[in-house]
C-alpha cells in the first residue's frame, strides 16, 4: 500500500509540474508587460452587464496611472465620478450628489482593478492565478483571485502589440464589466497634482 501511495504521488507531481510550469510563464509575460508602463493615460469605454447579458450601463470617460498605485479614472457626464488615489488614500467624488467618500487604499490587486495596472507587478503570483495564449500581436491573460473576499471572480487582460486593449471582469453573480481603453499612451511625464484630490467647498465628506 505504502508503495502505491508513492507511486500515485509521483504521478500527481508529474501531472502537476507542467500545470506550475505553465502558470509561472504567463505570470511572468503578464508581469514584464505591465512592467513597461511607468505611466499610463487614454481614454476608456465601459460597459456593464447583468448575468443574463442585459445591459445595466455604458460610460466613458479618461485615466492616468502612475506606479506605484497612484490612478486617476475620470466618468463623463452624465454620470461623472472621479476616483483618485495617491498611493494611500483612495477619493472618490461624485459632483451630482456633491459627495467625497475618502478610505484608506486597499493594496490587495483584487480589490481595485487600476491597481492590477499600476501597483506593484511583483505580487501577481501571490495573488492570481494566471494562464495566458497569444496570436500574433495579442495576448490573452485569464486571472483568477486566490482569495475569496474579491471584487471579481475572474479577470480577462488583453494586449495588442505590447500595448494594454482592454479588460472584463466578472463577479459571483456573473456579472459582467467590459473596458476598452483607447488611444493610450505610455511612459510620459505627468504632474503629481493629477493623483491628489482637493474637497470641494460644502461637499459632504464619507470617511470609511
Amino acid at each position: 500500500m505504502q508503495l502505491i501511495r508513492l507511486l500515485c504521488a509521483s504521478v500527481l507531481m508529474v501531472a502537476l509540474a507542467p500545470a506550475h510550469a505553465d502558470q509561472a510563464a504567463s505570470t511572468k509575460r503578464l508581469t514584464d508587460l505591465l512592467s513597461q508602463a511607468e505611466t499610463l493615460t487614454g481614454r476608456f469605454s465601459q460597459l456593464s452587464l447583468d448575468g443574463s447579458g442585459t445591459q445595466l450601463q455604458e460610460t466613458s470617460g479618461e485615466l492616468a496611472l502612475k506606479r506605484p498605485g497612484q490612478f486617476r479614472w475620470h466618468t463623463d457626464a452624465p454620470m461623472e465620478q472621479l476616483l483618485v488615489s495617491n498611493g494611500e488614500k483612495v477619493w472618490l467624488y461624485d459632483p451630482d450628489l456633491e459627495q467625497v467618500t475618502v478610505q484608506q487604499l486597499d493594496q490587495r490587486l483584487t480589490h481595485t482593478p487600476a491597481l492590477l495596472l499600476s501597483g506593484d507587478v511583483s505580487t501577481i503570483s501571490e495573488n492570481f492565478e494566471v494562464s495566458h495564449k497569444e496570436a500574433g500581436e495579442v495576448v490573452d491573460f485569464t486571472l483568477k483571485p486566490k482569495a475569496k473576499d474579491t471584487l471579481f471572480d475572474n479577470l480577462r487582460l488583453s494586449f495588442r502589440g505590447g500595448v494594454i486593449n482592454d479588460m472584463q471582469l466578472i463577479d459571483s453573480v456573473g456579472q459582467r464589466t467590459n473596458i476598452l481603453f483607447m488611444g493610450v499612451k505610455m511612459n510620459q511625464p505627468l504632474k503629481a497634482d493629477l493623483f491628489t484630490f482637493e474637497i470641494p467647498e460644502g461637499a459632504d465628506v464619507i470617511s470609511e
